[in-house]
């Protein structure tokens, strides 16, 4: 009887919690629709809106409410056998949550449901889109007159594009992009395009040019933008804050979301990464005219300055940027897109580390595969089971071929030549080993001497036989044939994938090795960026040693001597102290030898974080750590590593990648492995 009861309650709750889902789902669009109106709509439309949608948040919550209810007395119910009592006990909670139903719905809705939403198909990714377009850069303001240019010892008045072009080069006076031939060269080039005919006249060598004055005021303006006054930041802040709630968000589908780079880059000299051809080359300012706007049709457009226009404005709602321009330099397109916190950016996020992890159930099927493919009658097969080697041993990317006149002499696996390989049958103590030497991406130099299989070392030999140094390695082998073939391996595969999942299971395997629980937290900061250093090895991800580093070195050794000296004083302490105990035999003295002994532990603590901070700053001087943390390595491995090893999440991730990986700090749990 009292099983029928419950029973009977718990599918009435549930009827009635499934129909308020249902009448919820039903009026899915029509609220959408509702809630587009709203956000053009008058303050009273609004707050009607605003009343329906509170009345269908609570009718959802007391549907869930109803539901937890029905579960409770079911579990209560086999303690219950006298009808009475179950009588009893249901009029005493219904008293009780009677007035909780009309709390909880709003408790209920703290639940991000953001991620259970309807998913559109056919590559749509959005209904509706709303943004006010891009920050322009500030217009040049010219020099003041007492700032002058000279020319071959004289001064000389620029005209003001002359003038605007000139000052990117004397902010970069001090640098040593300024000092390389390229640079120059690419620069001066750029400049006389911005001189008028008589400029151009007289300004024909740029050794004989003198930015010192322009460079001197840029860094007096630096100097007075650091002196600022309280008073005067907090203006900037609260103006830079106003323009991020203006132009920083956009709504997509009811939701609003924060958008990444807002505002265009201002005009500039392109300085690329490596030895780049194009360094020193102009960065042209970009206007209204250039830009493409992408909004649904059914949005409030954004309204382009004022006596200008838009290039175009699109309803693509099979894409997710904002805005998109292309730049001058490489003829690269540029986009405005949502912050990487966004939903539509987290969930792309999660999907590619969720392939690399569908590749690892098959890698080893896959490099079976193309360990077999080096012994083939065909030498297309052979040349893509080598590469395919290349690509999951190395990390190296497929390549793709450049555009016609790109002057940048960058390589991929599928694009190496035969003088980026130097073959060695024995070389420092190893049999078969290959000699890399090529520019890679963003002529980045790639070297590497690698030991590889004898049947590997044996095709290269045969894939090089009777060819000229600038001729193709893999000849018969593209990008595209090799996708194809990866697609065929399994459903996704891309070069990139296997980039991805080599990244994240080297950090894997070496925080397994080497980090320890007993370790202080500083000593397990040191393990994990040794081993995302070892990824980003890998992963050929370098930098120029930043132009402060000997300069925070210094200081950061001269901390270290002051600490040692510290740690010694402290001793000498601790050891009269003890000598004094001895003599006295008090309270007292054993107290302050105790305190002592704190102090020399402390000490030391602090000494030891300052040596593993120089010992980190060392080794990543020319290693660029970010890269890989940011796009390879799955982020819940070092959730879980954080989580495991009670290291604050604070130390590994900024509050902006924080915000970024947010779906893995909530999802990753400490037995998380990749």
């Amino acid at each position: 009887m009292d099983q029928t009861i419950v029973a009977i309650r718990s599918r009435h709750v549930l009827l009635h919690f499934g129909s308020e889902h249902r009448d919820s789902s039903d009026k899915k669009h029509r609220d959408k629709d509702k809630e587009r109106l709203k956000l053009k709509d008058g303050s009273s439309d609004k707050q009607k809106d605003k009343h329906k949608e509170k009345k269908k948040e609570e009718r959802v919550g007391r549907g869930l409410c109803y539901f937890y209810i029905a579960t409770v007395l079911s579990e209560l119910n086999p303690l219950i056998t006298n009808a009475l009592v179950l009588a009893l006990c249901t009029a005493v909670l219904v008293a009780c949550v009677g007035m909780l139903v009309y709390i909880l719905p709003s408790l209920c809705f703290f639940i991000p449901f953001r991620w259970e939403e309807e998913r559109y198909t056919d590559g749509v990714k959005w209904k509706f889109l709303e943004h006010k377009g891009p920050v322009f850069a500030p217009p040049y303001e010219p020099l003041p007159s007492n700032v002058k240019f000279y020319y071959d010892g004289k001064h000389m008045k620029l005209s003001p594009g002359a003038e605007e072009v000139a000052t990117f080069f004397a902010k970069m006076l001090d640098h040593e992009y300024t000092t390389k031939d390229v640079f120059r060269k690419n620069f001066f080039k750029d400049w006389r395009k911005e001189m008028t005919s008589e400029e151009k006249s007289k300004l024909a060598d740029l050794n004989k040019c003198d930015f010192s004055e322009m460079s001197e005021y840029f860094k007096a303006q630096s100097e007075a933008r650091k002196a600022m006054t309280k008073e005067e930041k907090l203006k900037i802040k609260e103006e830079n804050e106003r323009i991020l709630q203006e132009y920083g968000f956009c709504v997509m589908d009811n939701h609003k979301e924060r958008i990444a780079n807002f505002r265009i880059e201002p005009p500039g000299l392109f300085r690329g990464r490596g030895d780049h051809p194009k360094m020193g080359m102009l960065k042209r300012r970009i206007r209204p005219e250039d830009i493409i706007i992408n909004c649904s049709k059914d949005s409030k457009h954004p309204k382009p300055p004022p006596g200008t226009k838009w290039k175009e404005v699109r309803h693509d709602n099979k894409v997710t940027w904002l805005v998109s321009w292309t730049e001058n330099i490489q003829g690269s397109i540029k986009y405005i897109m949502l912050n990487p916190s966004s939903r539509i950016k987290g969930e792309k996020d999660w999907q590619k580390y969720e392939m690399a992890r569908r590749l690892k159930k098959c890698v080893d099927r896959i490099r079976a595969q193309y360990r077999e493919d080096w012994k083939s009658k065909e030498m297309r097969i052979r040349q893509r089971a080598v590469a395919l080697y290349f690509i999951d041993k190395l990390a190296l990317r497929a390549g793709n071929e450049k555009e016609e006149g790109e002057t940048a002499d960058t390589v991929g696996c599928c694009s190496l030549r035969v003088e980026h390989l130097t073959l060695h049958q024995e070389m420092d103590g190893q049999e078969y080993v290959v000699e890399f030497d090529f520019l890679g991406k963003d002529s980045i130099r790639y070297y590497n001497k690698v030991p590889v299989e004898k049947r590997v070392f044996k095709n290269l030999q045969l894939f090089m036989e009777d060819k000229e140094p600038e001729d193709d390695l893999f000849d018969r082998l593209n990008t595209s044939i090799l996708n194809k073939h990866l697609q065929e391996l399994m459903d996704g595969l891309t070069a990139k994938v296997f980039r991805t999942y080599n990244a994240s299971i080297t950090l894997q395997q070496q925080l397994n090795e080497l980090t320890t629980s007993e370790d202080n937290v500083p000593a397990k900061i040191l393990s994990y960026n040794r081993a995302n250093r070892a990824v980003a090895i890998l992963c050929n991800h370098q930098r120029a040693p930043p132009k402060t580093f000997e300069k925070s070195m210094q200081n950061l050794q001269t901390k270290i001597d002051a600490k040692k000296e510290q740690l010694a004083d402290a001793k000498r302490e601790l050891k009269s102290a003890k000598a004094d105990a001895k003599v006295r035999r008090d309270e007292k003295s054993k107290k302050a030898v105790e305190s002592k002994k704190k102090a020399v532990q402390r000490i030391e603590e602090q000494l030891m974080k300052l040596e593993v901070q120089a010992t980190d700053r060392e080794e990543n001087k020319q290693i660029a750590l970010g890269t890989s943390k940011l796009n390879y390595l799955d982020p819940r491995i070092s959730v879980a590593w954080c989580k495991k090893l009670g290291v604050p999440i604070e130390k590994i991730y900024n509050k902006t990648q924080r915000e970024k990986f947010a779906w893995a700090i909530d999802m990753a749990e400490k037995d998380y492995e990749f």
